[in-house]
C-alpha cells in the first residue's frame, strides 16, 4: 500500500521508498523505514495531505507520498 492511498485517521509502517532522488529527502524529514506515520489531515481538494510522523506534522504533495510504500 502507499502512503497516498490512506484514508483520514488510519497509519501504516514505512517500509520503502519508489523514488530514490525523493527518498533523501523523505528521510531527512524524519519519513524513515520503520517509522509509523498516521494521516492527519487532507486539504479540500485532497492535495496536500497532512500526516504525523517522529512526532511532528509534515505536509507532502499526494505525487511525493506515493512514493512512500508502507507495509501491509
Amino acid at each position: 500500500m502507499k502512503l497516498s492511498e490512506l484514508k483520514l485517521g488510519e497509519s501504516g509502517v514505512i517500509k520503502e521508498f519508489s523514488d530514490l532522488e525523493l527518498s533523501i529527502k523523505l528521510l531527512e524529514m524524519g519519513c524513515i523505514p520503520g517509522e509509523t506515520v498516521i494521516l492527519e489531515r487532507i486539504a479540500p481538494f485532497g492535495d496536500p495531505i497532512a500526516i504525523k510522523v517522529s512526532g511532528y506534522q509534515l505536509s507532502l504533495r499526494k505525487e511525493d507520498a506515493s512514493t512512500v510504500i508502507l507495509s501491509s
